[in-house]
């Protein structure tokens, strides 16, 4: 549906108000606002609707130039804005580049890309307000961290588009695909490094809860193993500490469906159940945890930078070697090679085997039934090693606290894994 010209101006000045409201909250938190401050709610919006103006008129004229011919204009306004406020002291550019791009986002609005001009004002305005909280996380990073960062993308943006995206040799090495196989590493790694920045921005010691729930998008096993080594030496903290590995153990549940959800829907909807069944009885022993009587103590967990390119090529030879497993297990024996194969796999990583799962039951090769009831019982077998990583190396208490809903877990992802 083309958008009308009116609804257009109107998004355009919506975008122009958003920006200028932020600018103008930003302002009367400063000391100074008269003398910081060039442009406020009104100014942006009367810049949006120059912008949408502009590329109206270039349109009526038959001109392109005419638009550059009044947006110069304007630019040269910002420019001497922010002239005389950097003599006033202010050298930043932010507002002034924000102008810039509400002016532009209005001309995006005429010309009907009205869906990336109010991403652009949204996105705009949470980088104007979250001033603090990104200058906090840059201060966190470590040059380690930056370095990770820029080599994994620099490796994935150069790889990812040149690998073959076709499958070599017969039966079962017909699953292995490089190109799907690199796009599954950057999955992965960008679902890790969601929890990573998460902890980045906030700390690590917001909370042992919060930290067992940024944690577990990270590791779940980091948080287990760490968790339990801490309640050797801090006894009195058992179920607060209990209530982060099992906050950290759901979270794994929410990954794998976002995993299936992203790489294979029919399969969702057949493994959806046992797997938000099995989360929720874990939720449900932690909600029970959460009033127990426990201690307020905050508490960190510390993860390294996920984004490492040996961690990340290591998950990409296990994905791979999993996937072949999986095919050749089932072509030689069958369902019941494929859970075996699914069993010993998951005591390594639920990851890999959710996505081989989802790959060969997208591609044919296995049932969606058979996959879900594989992706079922890796989780399973991955939560008994992080169960067995509590009652090896975690104290008494921290056992007696979290091994009730350990086998709540167990028994209902195991039971429904071969009823539905």
């Amino acid at each position: 549906m083309v958008h009308t010209l009116f609804y257009r101006f109107g998004v355009a000045l919506f975008i122009g108000v958003l920006v200028g409201l932020q600018r103008e909250a930003a302002a009367d938190e400063g000391a100074d606002r008269s003398s910081k401050m060039f442009a406020g709610v009104r100014t942006f919006a009367l810049l949006s609707l120059a912008g949408c103006t502009a590329a109206f008129v270039a349109e009526q004229l038959g001109l392109p130039w005419a638009f550059i011919g009044i947006i110069l204009p304007l630019g040269a306004l910002i420019t001497a804005a922010y002239v005389i406020t950097g003599l006033r002291g202010d050298v930043g550019l932010t507002t002034e580049v924000a102008a810039i791009i509400v002016l532009l986002a209005g001309a995006l609005c005429f010309w009907d890309q009205l869906a990336l001009a109010v991403a652009l004002g949204v996105v705009t305005t949470a980088l104007l307000s979250f001033k603090l909280e990104l200058h906090g996380f840059a201060e966190r990073l470590t040059r380690e961290d930056i370095v990770a960062t820029l080599k994994f993308a620099i490796i994935t943006a150069i790889i990812l588009p040149v690998l073959p995206n076709e499958s070599f040799g017969p039966p079962p090495f017909d699953v292995l695909n490089p190109y799907k196989i690199w796009l599954m590493v950057v999955l992965i790694s960008g679902i890790s490094f969601l929890g990573y920045v998460l902890i980045k921005l906030v700390g690590s010691r917001q909370g042992i809860g919060l930290t067992g729930l940024l944690g577990g998008l990270a590791s779940s096993t980091a948080v287990t193993l760490s968790f339990s080594q801490r309640s050797q030496k801090e006894s009195g903290f058992s179920k607060p500490f209990a209530l982060a590995i099992l906050i950290a153990w759901t979270i794994m549940f929410g990954r794998v469906l976002v995993e299936v959800a992203v790489t294979n829907l029919p399969l969702l909807a057949v493994v959806w159940l046992p797997i938000t069944v099995a989360g929720l009885a874990g939720l449900a022993y932690g909600i029970y945890l959460y009033f127990a009587p426990r201690s307020s103590e905050a508490g960190g967990v510390t993860i390294s930078n996920p984004f490492e390119l040996g961690p990340a090529i290591t998950f990409g030879l296990l994905y791979g070697l999993i996937l072949l497993v999986a095919r050749a297990a089932q072509f030689y024996f069958g369902d019941t090679g494929v859970y075996l194969s699914s069993v010993l796999s998951g005591l390594a990583d639920v990851d890999a085997i959710t996505l081989s799962m989802a790959e060969l039951s997208s591609s044919g090769n296995v049932e969606l039934s058979t996959a879900a009831r594989a992706i079922v019982l890796a989780t399973m077998s991955n939560t008994v090693v992080k169960g067995g990583i509590v009652l090896s190396s975690g104290s008494a208490a921290l056992r007696r606290s979290l091994l009730p809903g350990f086998l709540l877990i167990l028994i209902t992802g195991t039971v429904l894994a071969f009823i539905v």
